[in-house]
């Protein structure tokens, strides 16, 4: 995934892959999850992964093999969609804006459930040189 200054898709495309880079699980399997989510499916903005239904992202999960957590991780990614688009219009951009600074946004989002200080760690490490 390629950053760009003020690139929301690359960088919502980030947050997902750091999402699932974040649990307890092989890279491998993770990677494969977010291609099977965001790059197959197209589930690409926080609109349409907030749309899915928990059943379809388990199934999108099992296709990747990503089966270990499953059932809790649909459930967070739809949550995570779902609370991008209500609070933060679906822009990681609007989460910097919010923050007034690299300190406040990271403790934003580890206001997403099942976001915590491994997946800050791995998202910040390539989008703080578009964010800040």
């Amino acid at each position: 995934i390629q950053l760009n200054k003020d690139d929301e898709s690359a960088l919502f495309k980030w947050f997902i892959a750091s999402f699932l880079m974040g649990k307890r699980i092989q890279a491998d399997i993770a990677a494969e999850a977010y291609r099977v989510i965001v790059e197959k499916h197209s589930r690409d903005t926080a609109r349409k992964l907030a749309g899915c239904s928990h059943r379809e992202l388990v199934v999108m999960l099992g296709e990747a093999h990503y089966v270990r957590y499953d059932e809790t991780t649909a459930e967070r990614l739809r949550h995570l969609g779902k609370k991008l688009v209500d609070e933060y219009a679906g822009k990681i951009g609007n989460i910097q804006s919010a923050s007034e600074d690299r300190k406040a946004f990271e403790k934003r989002l580890g206001e997403f459930e099942g976001v915590g200080p491994k997946t800050i760690e791995i998202f910040m490490r390539d989008a703080a040189a578009v964010l800040y």
